[in-house]
């Protein structure tokens, strides 16, 4: 890997998550589609909130959680999203700073507020979203800060936005920039419901050399191609692109390039699974560390599923104990 500032440059939705303990019966009474991410606005995601009960909030957002993994592991990230010149922004952008990321871009000044996730989360750890975007959906390639990108090992991208028209010229501005700076671009397909709305064109993105690094797991996967069998998208997907990290679950994870293909187990999880939510996010963030710092593509993989591992032992999508320690403690080495 070239000389870079940054490990990874993760670009996405700037969301608050607000969580909830609830029962299956909540989700059958709202008519919620369990595990599913539904966007809301602002009248039900005021509705919704009213009627979880006690909640906790943390700044969240799924690229923002891959850059909150990379700096627990010790890394250098950094992160383009947009909130609102409001209390809950300027709360978001104190975290990120906080835990080490570097944060600029400006904020939106304008009637939406800044975004918020309430997430449901069932007994058997499994979330349900409703998210309200608010100024996350005024990203535009104006804030794709070239510098920034140009030194970053790698630009990490949520699919997630791909929902708006400004946003999507903004990835694709932040790929241009990285591929001429000889740095690469990596894409997470986010959510099989949005790899329906915009399957032609995420593999578009990869057929035509725009993403190198694909993100999906299972479902995703095989939604992407349209099939029910797993060995069927893992055959197509390395047709198409460089390389792809698939998350499989309590299977662990595989690291698909044309060269290879490694599988490495899922963590053990002590005490349980609490909640998935952030699973496939700190995933990400082990992968990034490691790909950004030259490791092979199944101590990548082992390092994602490590990462993982411990935000699924707790509520909340980011890490509550330093990855460095635990994976240190796990025989890696991750000193530059």
């Amino acid at each position: 890997m070239s000389e870079f500032k940054f490990d990874a440059l993760c670009i996405g939705n700037a969301i608050t998550d607000v969580f909830s303990h609830v029962e299956d019966s909540f989700l059958v009474d709202q008519s919620l589609v369990k595990g599913s991410m539904r966007l809301v606005d602002t009248d039900e995601a005021l509705r919704l909130y009213d009627l979880m009960g006690q909640t906790t909030r943390i700044s969240g957002g799924s690229a923002g959680n891959t850059a909150a993994g990379i700096a627990s592991l010790g890394g250098a990230p950094a992160f383009i999203g947009k909130v609102a010149d409001d209390e809950i922004g300027e709360v978001y952008r104190h975290d990120m700073n906080s835990i080490g990321a570097h944060f600029q871009t400006s904020p939106l000044h304008d009637d939406l507020a800044s975004g918020r996730s309430m997430i449901l989360i069932t007994p058997d750890g499994e979330r349900t979203m409703n998210t309200y975007l608010g100024s996350a959906t005024k990203l535009t390639a104006l804030d794709i800060d070239p510098e920034v990108v140009s030194n970053s090992a790698i630009t990490y991208m949520e699919g997630y936005l791909w929902d708006e028209e400004a946003a999507k010229k903004a990835f694709l501005e932040a790929s241009r920039v990285a591929h001429e700076a000889g740095k690469l671009v990596s894409l997470s397909l986010s959510d099989s419901f949005c790899v329906d709305r915009f399957r032609d064109e995420f593999l578009e993105l990869i057929r035509e050399d725009k993403v190198d690094i694909l993100f999906a797991n299972e479902h995703e996967l095989k939604a992407l191609y349209q099939t029910s069998d797993i060995e069927t998208a893992i055959a197509l997907v390395r047709e198409d692109c460089t390389l792809t990290a698939l998350t499989l679950g309590s299977e662990g994870a595989m690291a698909i390039s044309r060269e290879e293909t490694v599988h490495v187990p899922a963590t053990a999880i002590v005490g349980g699974v609490r909640d998935l939510t952030g699973a496939g996010d700190l995933f990400a963030s082990g992968f990034l560390f490691g790909l950004a710092r030259d490791f092979s593509l199944s101590d990548c993989a082992e390092l994602g599923c490590l990462c993982a591992g411990e935000v699924i032992s707790h509520v909340g999508a980011r890490p509550e104990k330093p990855l460095n320690q635990i994976a240190e403690q796990s025989g890696f080495t991750l000193e530059a």
